[in-house]
Parts: C-alpha cells; sequence; structure tokens
C-alpha cells in the first residue's frame, strides 16, 4: 500500500477539501491510502469520515513564522515515526514550499506541490509567500495543477509550455448532481422558496469570493424582482460584515445563510441561476458542481474560462456595474430549463470515477 501525505489548512468543508475528499472515496484504499497532516487546529467536518476510511489526520504546529522551528521538529519526528509515508502531496498554495521542504530534509523521495489557485493575497504574509513561491521548484519533485492558469501562476510559464506539470481536475461524482425535480420541490418547501427566484453562491465567507459585491448584485435583481432569494451556502471571517451589509440595504428578509452543510449537491437543485463573482480563482469545483446539476453559471471574467465545461457558463467583467450582473442575471433565468448534463461533464473529462484511477495511477507510477 502506497501511503499519500497531504498538506492542508484542515479538511472543513470547502473547495479544495472537497475535491480531495471526492479523489479518496473513488480510490482502491487496498492500493493507495491518503493520510492529512492540518496545519490548523480547528476540527474538520471531513475529520470522521477520513478515519472511517482508513486515513490518518496530523495537526501541525502551523506555518507562523514563530513557530517555525516547532514545526521542523514536528515534521522530523512525523517522517521518523511514519517511514511508511511515501508521498507529501501539498495544497497550501505558496506555503506548501514549507511541507515540501521539511520532506525533502527528511529523504521523502516524492513530494508534490499543487496549485489551486491564481493569485496570492495581499496581507502580511504576502513577502512570505513570495519568497516561498520562487523557491517551490527547489523542493518539489512534481508539480500538479487544477488548470493551465493555476499551474502557470505558481510553478511559471516555463514549466506550462514544456507540459512539466499534470492537470489533477476538481472533478466530482456526477450523478450527485444531476437535477431531479422531486428534490428541488421538497427542498423548496422547506426554505419557504417555492414561489421565488433563487440566485446561489456557494464559498466561504473571505475576500477572495467577493461577496460583498454579490450583495451589491443581488440588490440591483431585487430592484427588478420582488420575489428574489440570495442563498449564501458556507461560513467565514467575512460573515459578520457580510450580514451588516445586508442589514443597512434592509434585505435580511431575502437573504438564507445556510452555513455549512453536508447536502450542498442537493442545494444546487433549488437554485434558478449560480453566481461567483470572485475575484480569483485557481479552477472552482462549485462551477463544475453547478454545471452538473444543469445550473445557468455566471463568472467574473478573472476565473479561467477552463471552468466553462458546458454550454451553461457565462462571463461578466468583474469591473462592469453591479446592474449589468442583474441584467445578466435575469436574461438567463427567462430561457433557464434543467436538463441532465451527465455526459457533458463526463466529455469534459470531470468525471471522479475516471480521474481518481488515473491518480491513483500516477501515484502508482511514482513509487515504481
Amino acid at each position: 500500500m502506497i501511503r499519500v501525505l497531504h498538506s492542508v489548512s484542515n479538511m472543513d468543508r470547502a473547495g479544495l477539501e472537497t475535491m480531495l475528499m471526492n479523489y479518496y472515496r473513488h480510490m482502491d484504499r487496498e492500493i493507495v491510502q491518503f493520510d492529512f497532516l492540518a496545519n490548523k487546529a480547528k476540527t474538520g467536518a471531513y475529520e470522521e469520515e477520513i478515519k472511517q476510511m482508513g486515513g490518518r489526520i496530523f495537526v501541525s504546529p502551523g506555518f507562523h513564522p514563530a513557530k517555525l522551528f516547532h514545526y521542523r521538529e514536528y515534521m522530523r519526528h512525523l517522517f521518523l515515526e511514519h517511514p511508511e509515508i511515501q508521498i507529501v502531496h501539498a495544497h497550501n498554495g505558496a506555503l506548501a514550499y514549507y511541507a515540501l521542504q521539511e520532506a525533502k530534509r527528511n529523504q521523502i523521495v516524492h513530494r508534490i506541490a499543487h496549485s489551486h489557485n491564481s493569485k496570492i493575497n495581499f496581507d502580511w504574509k504576502w513577502p512570505i509567500k513570495q519568497y516561498c513561491k520562487a523557491r517551490m521548484k527547489g523542493v518539489a519533485t512534481d508539480f500538479f495543477g487544477c488548470g493551465k492558469c493555476a499551474a502557470s501562476f505558481y510553478f511559471g510559464k516555463k514549466i506550462v509550455d514544456n507540459k512539466g506539470y499534470t492537470t489533477i481536475r476538481n472533478a466530482i461524482d456526477e450523478r450527485n448532481f444531476l437535477f431531479r425535480s422531486e428534490i428541488r420541490e421538497k427542498l423548496r418547501i422547506q426554505y419557504g422558496v417555492t414561489e421565488c427566484f433563487v440566485i446561489g453562491h456557494v464559498g466561504r465567507f473571505m475576500y477572495q469570493k467577493n461577496h460583498t459585491f454579490l450583495i451589491d448584485i443581488f440588490a440591483e435583481v431585487y430592484k427588478q424582482k420582488k420575489n428574489a432569494i440570495l442563498m449564501l451556502i458556507g461560513e467565514g471571517k467575512l460573515e459578520k460584515e457580510i450580514r451588516k451589509k445586508i442589514s443597512r440595504l434592509g434585505l435580511e428578509k431575502n437573504v438564507i445563510f445556510t452555513g455549512s452543510i453536508p447536502n450542498v449537491n442537493e442545494m444546487y437543485q433549488m437554485m434558478d441561476v449560480f453566481v461567483l463573482p470572485s475575484r480569483y480563482e485557481g479552477l472552482p469545483v462549485v462551477g463544475i458542481e453547478a454545471q452538473a446539476s444543469g445550473l445557468y453559471t455566471i463568472f467574473s471574467d478573472t476565473i479561467t474560462k477552463e471552468v466553462a465545461i458546458t454550454d451553461r457558463s457565462v462571463f461578466v467583467p468583474l469591473a462592469a456595474p453591479a446592474s449589468q450582473w442583474a441584467a445578466c442575471i435575469l436574461k438567463v433565468a427567462k430561457k433557464h430549463e434543467r436538463k441532465n448534463m451527465e455526459e457533458e461533464i463526463r466529455k469534459a473529462g470531470y468525471s471522479i470515477c475516471k480521474e481518481a484511477k488515473r491518480l491513483q495511477n500516477l501515484y502508482c507510477q511514482m513509487v515504481e
């Protein structure tokens, strides 16, 4: 059995973590087994499932500069005590450098840097992340990316042009997202929106996802469509700020906060359109999920066009006014008709059954 250690933030419900769980569930775990290195102490929603599947959760001291010595010591002991770990697969953006550096220092032969994004937030960690990003190629042996745009950002144009990276698609189990009218009806009754026009969004409340602009867009839609409802699925540090803005605009009765929930695949069924005005993305798995459910999905033009795997994707300039976004939402709503998208998802290469087998084979080839 090959044991792969995935370095993550923590295994809570979010795009990257959901993608990893999609792959994990479809691995032959007698051949490849996943373990997870969490770099935040918070217990993740997926941890119990991971343990049931034979995976282990290791919790490091984290990447904070003040904890670097403790992090290095922790990693040294981890690899010493668990020589069965053969591959380290890091998903921490630029900070993946630390996990890969320690893996190299401790003679782990196979070290994967996996890019999931196309930008770095400008905050106090920005100089550190730039330092780490510049040195990633010195500690990784393999380069994975969710798409060409994400790979180019972290690993450079030369690696992409020379095909020195491997695309690992943000694949899904398309069967879980197929439109079912009975689920739609049940959930719309449950949430009291049977006669409403529901705009959906799935994402953490963070700068990248641009919720503040999403609220501006919804306010413009509401001016023209009083039965409009905005459904926000997720949680995060900016949630309180967004709630205050909604309150200032007098839209509390028209916005539903679900928090982090396990049945996101079903929630797409009750939506009428999906909107993702992110400031940047790698290749958002929620965009794939929304299209799989037959929804028209409206993306900001800062998101890679690689996400458009069906004819139900629309791109709007991020710099466009909220009124233009609202007009686009109302336009696609008029021609909305749900249909089975199973074949389209498979043709685009986003079926997890096939992609999990491909990743499993990649791990096997590395160790061989």
